[in-house]
């Protein structure tokens, strides 16, 4: 196909008057060094640059720091959904904005990502001769590459292998804001140039964003691809490379010695701090992908109140910008059930079937119309989803269906109030499945919605489909597997909630106040108006340690130490881990005054009956250490064994 492609362009090329040509893996080759192994390169050169100018930052944390901003910036872009690129300079500015670093060496940086680069690649002569003779022929050959270096530097490293003149123009994706892949810089190019798809020529060896996508436009297209032995070497550079690099972490990471804690305040200071420094170190990667200018970001009622805390204490004490608007919403999943039935969106019906089974249409008519009502013997029987509306659309339910309306629209005048008309509002909450996300798109599609959270699985098994709009900054797995130490949270879930709920009730009922804001029962929400760590020594000891904090380096190798610990905690804890992760009845919520225990209390029972129990406990292996302490050793070993035989499992069936 490689050579297909040269002999087209040998060709006289009649009713072409533009020549788009790809750069990267086109225009210049590479010698087989992966993307990763380029990287570990350059934060090796960088990281000997600043012990130079007296920086003890390690080569390591400059790699980690690099991908994490990476990775953010990507996620944040693709969970927008519309044409945009993510420029290195922003990057390398977030990378060393966490770590401390000055601005001011972001060019440095760039010097060492091109130094890099002229090392790596080399110049398809072949191609460039073809260019060369078409461009003396008359037609006008421009460099077209999905990249996140501006154009001038682009320019600088075809300039180094072909000399000037080859090009008459660089179209940059990170100078322009649009890719090849969605085609929008195919449309900024054509655009510019005043030439029609009809009459343009392009080049590149991606099969997606270089034939297809263009192809489609009415675009010619020749394809160059990279040779499969290539691919190969360039994968197998960038496993070993990652490989090495973890060695390495890890290898500095277990010398790490910490005080054990011993109550609740020191183990939120020592355990849950550099975890929730490192997740807020993650939002704030993810926000300054953001558009400012037309987005909001809400901290949910309740859970995101304790996270909006944690954040903007991280924001103060390491000096980390973000002019992104902020507010707290009076948000619940009763409250975006509201919308969602007003606008009889059959998702509503999944949740409701789950949360009120074994209920009745009257128990679900006083949750969602928010009072008691004297509804007909019908209402008596086992709530059926498949036939909620038409009992709404009753008489008997009319009232109902009114005062869900009612409170929806009070919903909607406090998000007005709150957000104005951003197009991208983005919900903060701990997680896990995204009901709130679900429910507000199917009842207010008008609005741009989507949520960030601490962690995205689908305990509940219903649809994914609104999974591209929940990101788990931390944790995005079904299960908990005891080979990804983070995933230990879905073993004990209610521990993060815990952690960042303050002392508040969920969101039932809205109001409106004398000087027109719309209020909630849970009371007031603004941040700074309620203290979230009042009555919880966990996220106290949490802030405790944000407060102390000198940089993001520092967060992100305790980060590493405290995960360990918690998973340790979690599924082998000891009497001190008890006392430290205890949480008290935990309310159901959905409109209702239900309450359920973590570990129910101990009774006196046999042990086949206790054993029998174990499974009905939110925290198993807690229950375990309280009720079995002789047998403990053996029954969490079994347990975790049969996670570590099924995360085996699903390795091997990927």
């Amino acid at each position: 196909m490689l050579r297909r492609g040269f002999d087209e362009l040998r060709r006289s090329l009649d009713n072409i008057n533009l020549i788009t040509t790809d750069v990267f893996d086109t225009l210049l080759l590479r010698h087989g060094l992966s993307q990763r192994s380029r990287l570990v390169a350059g934060e090796d050169q960088f990281a000997r640059f600043l012990r130079g100018q007296g920086s003890a930052i390690r080569p390591d944390e400059l790699v980690r720091a690099r991908l994490l901003a990476e990775r953010f910036a990507y996620r944040a872009l693709n969970m927008e959904g519309g044409p945009g690129e993510v420029r290195l300079v922003d990057v390398i500015g977030r990378q060393l904005a966490i770590l401390g670093l000055s601005e001011s060496l972001v060019e440095k940086r760039l010097a060492i990502e091109l130094a890099i680069e002229k090392r790596a690649l080399f110049a398809n002569g072949e191609l460039a001769m073809l260019l060369r003779c078409h461009r003396q022929a008359g037609i006008r050959v421009v460099a077209v590459s999905d990249t996140g270096l501006p154009g001038e530097k682009v320019a600088e490293l075809i300039d180094y292998f072909h000399g000037p003149g080859l090009v008459d123009r660089i179209y940059s994706s990170a100078d322009l804001g649009a890719s090849k892949r969605q085609g929008e810089l195919f449309s900024r190019v054509l655009e510019a140039e005043g030439v029609p798809a009809s009459r343009t020529l392009h080049i590149g060896d991606d099969p997606v964003a270089d034939c297809l996508v263009p192809g489609r436009m009415g675009i010619k297209t020749v394809h160059l691809p990279k040779s499969s032995a290539k691919r190969l070497l360039s994968r197998a550079d960038g496993a070993a490379t990652e490989a090495m690099r973890r060695i390495r972490h890890h290898s500095i990471r277990s010398r790490q010695v910490r005080p054990a804690a011993n109550d609740q305040v020191s183990f939120g200071r020592a355990v849950f701090g550099p975890i929730v420094a490192e997740f807020c170190l993650f939002l704030w990667l993810y926000c300054q992908q953001v558009r400012s200018e037309d987005s909001t970001l809400l901290f949910c009622a309740r859970g995101g109140i304790g996270i909006r805390e944690a954040f903007e204490r991280l924001l103060l004490s390491l000096g980390l910008p973000l002019p992104l608007r902020r507010e707290n919403v009076l948000i619940s999943r009763l409250v975006a059930a509201r919308s969602a039935v007003v606008t009889r969106s059959p998702v509503v019906l999944d949740e409701l079937g789950r949360e009120f089974k074994g209920a009745s249409f009257a128990a679900v008519a006083s949750a969602l119309g928010g009072r008691s009502y004297d509804l007909p013997a019908a209402w008596r029987q086992a709530f059926e989803p498949s036939r909620f509306f038409a009992m709404l659309d009753t008489d008997a339910g009319r009232a109902v269906g009114d005062d869900i309306r009612a409170q929806n629209d009070l919903f909607k005048i406090h998000l007005q109030q709150i957000s104005g008309n951003a197009r991208r509002i983005i919900l903060c909450d701990t997680g896990l499945y995204g009901s709130t996300q679900r429910l507000l798109a199917a009842g207010l599609p008008d609005r741009g919605f989507e949520t960030v959270q601490f962690a995205r699985c689908n305990y509940k098994g219903l649809s994914e489909d609104h999974f591209p709009k929940v990101a788990g900054l931390v944790v995005e797995d079904r299960l908990y597997n005891p080979f990804k130490v983070r995933t230990v949270v879905l073993r004990y879930w209610q521990i993060i909630e815990s952690l960042f709920e303050p002392a508040i009730p969920s969101v039932r009922q809205l109001g409106m106040a004398e000087n027109g804001a719309v209020v909630g029962n849970s009371g007031d929400i603004r941040y700074g108006r309620l203290d979230p760590a009042r009555g919880n020594p966990l996220l106290a000891g949490a802030l405790q340690y944000i407060d102390d904090l000198s940089g993001g380096a520092e967060a992100l190798r305790d980060a590493d130490r405290a995960w360990s610990k918690l998973k340790q905690a979690i599924t082998n804890p000891s009497e001190a881990d008890m006392i430290a992760l205890g949480v008290g009845p935990r309310s159901v919520d959905f409109g209702r005054s239900d309450v359920v225990h973590i570990v129910s209390q101990a009774e006196q029972a046999g042990v086949r009956q206790k054993l029998m129990s174990v499974k009905s406990q939110l925290w198993r292996e807690g229950a375990i250490a309280r009720d079995f302490p002789r047998l403990k050793p053996a029954l969490l070993g079994a347990i975790e064994m049969a996670h570590v035989l099924r995360g085996v499992s699903a390795r091997l069936h990927r």
